[in-house]
């Protein structure tokens, strides 16, 4: 499990009546309404490639339990988001589906709960799941922003146009203006080059019935330092990250700050080294992503996660029919061609959720009015927060 103070769990199917989702541990006071969630989820169902569910589908979580005037209240928050396309499905009868897709769960999640329909692993395993992932998260996201911390994501490859940056950046303007670009177009990049390429790579993928994935960049800026620890590996913030990323469907690997790419360099180039500035030690690079030691190092946390192309294609795939034990090709069942500038919503909340349960395991209290004057005595890169013995020590462990 990533989180340990806020736990949340979700509940649904891809076309049953509804998602259902609660998030337990949230503080006291944090502002959140339904027209908050509405915009996070607005914003899941745009992007280039998506197939004909987001035609379907105007998402909207309505808060049954856990605010009331518009503030958390501490107690467990329900959401619930209605499937527009259940009634699609009510009374009809579904027609068997006994060919397994391969790269979904079909197949495996036949064999784990001896399904005698595929379709039964299809409905849960079916990245519907994530709008409900969307709402919890914008309750998360408001409580970071109380603190000042800000979550935004973009695309930097798109198949094999790819616009990632050699260095990481550390300048959190440069990341606003970067978060501001991407949500100006359907692909989510910020780079316009990038961003043409990118398009048409996706439309040449609908033209020839196929699918494409690509890589996701999220930042988070305003951490504190030292959410996380070195001390248990379940408690390291880059694990809790990497696991609530990879989580993600279709989600095929997590990186951060130079990511694999550090290990073509030496030591000496890999670092991000120290220098002091004032009462303040800074850093002038971010290779390291924001994360030392599995702890916020203050800078900018930068995340890419890997999103594979989606399993569902009109140009079919060669399985097998496990009705007959007969060969056959898949059958379409209908999805995105491309879900990556969809997934940038979906990281964001993942992270939002990290971080907010990081923050909260840190500050303790059970309200936002215990909790801030903790936040403002946090200690900081700064010299006065550093002091330092410099005087000759022993472990003392006795020994025999």
């Amino acid at each position: 499990m990533f989180t340990s103070r806020l736990r949340f769990l979700t509940a649904g199917e891809s076309h049953g009546p509804s998602l259902t989702g609660i998030l337990e541990g949230m503080p006291a006071g944090v502002p959140l309404d339904e027209a908050m969630v509405s915009r996070e989820l607005g914003r899941r169902q745009r992007g280039y490639g998506s197939g004909g569910r987001m035609k379907i589908e105007t998402d909207h979580a309505r808060i049954t339990a856990g605010v009331m005037a518009g503030r958390t209240t501490g107690g467990p928050i329900a959401f619930v988001i209605e499937n527009a396309d259940f009634k699609n499905w009510r009374d009809r009868d579904v027609k068997p589906m006994t060919v397994p897709r391969p790269g979904h769960a079909d197949l495996t999640g036949s064999a784990k709960y001896g399904y005698r329909e595929l379709r039964l692993s299809l409905e849960r395993a079916s990245a519907r799941e994530t709008a409900m992932r969307v709402a919890v998260g914008t309750a998360c996201r408001s409580l970071l922003s109380t603190f000042g911390i800000e979550i935004g994501g973009y695309v930097t490859r798109i198949g094999t146009v790819d616009c990632a940056d050699e260095e990481p950046h550390h300048d959190a303007n440069e990341l606003r203006a970067r978060f501001a670009a991407a949500e100006g177009n359907d692909v989510r990049c910020h780079d316009a080059v990038a961003f043409s390429a990118m398009r048409q790579a996706i439309e040449d993928t609908i033209t020839n019935k196929d699918t494409l994935g690509g890589v996701v960049e999220i930042a988070a800026l305003g951490l504190p330092v030292g959410l996380g620890s070195h001390v248990h590996y379940d408690r390291r913030i880059d694990a809790r990250l990497a696991g609530a990323l990879m989580s993600i469907h279709a989600a095929k690997g997590v990186e951060f700050g130079c990511g694999f790419a550090v290990t073509l360099r030496h030591g000496t180039k890999a670092q991000d080294e120290l220098r002091r500035d004032g009462d303040n030690i800074v850093r002038d690079t971010n290779r390291a992503g924001g994360i030392e030691g599995g702890m916020t190092n203050g800078a900018p946390v930068i995340a890419r996660t890997a999103i594979k192309p989606i399993a569902t294609t009109i140009a079919s795939l060669q399985s097998v029919d496990l009705a007959t034990g007969d060969a056959s090709a898949t059958n379409y069942e209908r999805s995105d061609f491309c879900q990556v500038p969809r997934a940038v919503p979906i990281a964001e909340a993942m992270a939002a959720i990290v971080f907010a349960d990081a923050l909260c395991e840190k500050l303790g209290g059970d309200s936002l009015e215990e909790m801030q004057p903790r936040f403002d005595a946090l200690k900081q890169m700064r010299l006065r927060d550093l002091p330092m013995n410099a005087t000759p020590w022993r472990f003392g462990y006795e020994t025999d």
